[in-house]
């Protein structure tokens, strides 16, 4: 399970140094792709790929073609170099607007990769939505 919010830098060449807890747990090799719902990159360990991806292709064929458009097509599976550096395709730095400094969050089951300035916009629309959340735990 991904847990933890760590602040980072993409470098010129579109590269993001992972911190190296996550990238034990994500294996030798694992998958950038677009996010649901949100300006980021989901970072996926394969096994978590292949389940969405079996999730998307038992939906009727019009759904499933439409997620395949937003998560497949834009899927990429990289392994990190001697530094832990990863490249973050040039469409999905466009889509989450990353360049330079980023945020590395865990969320469970899978990483997201922000822009600090959209994840502290995205953060400050959400403040209702986490009071109401708040009022449904009894803790």
């Amino acid at each position: 399970m991904f847990s933890g919010m760590s602040n980072h830098s993409i470098d010129s060449k579109g590269r993001i140094v992972l911190p190296a807890k996550f990238r034990e747990e994500l294996g030798e090799s694992f998958y950038l792709a677009r996010g649901f719902g949100n300006c980021c990159v989901q970072v996926l360990s394969k096994q978590k790929f292949d389940e969405i991806s079996e999730k998307i292709n038992a939906l009727p064929v019009n759904k499933a073609m439409a997620l395949q458009y937003v998560f497949t097509a834009t899927a990429v599976e990289v392994t990190p170099n001697a530094q832990g550096r990863v490249i973050i395709p040039q469409t999905l730095r466009e889509f989450a607007s990353l360049e330079g400094e980023a945020l590395v969050i865990g969320m469970n089951t899978r990483l997201e990769i922000w822009s600090k300035q959209k994840f502290d916009s995205f953060m400050a629309s959400q403040d209702d939505i986490i009071g109401e959340a708040l009022n449904l735990l009894t803790f």
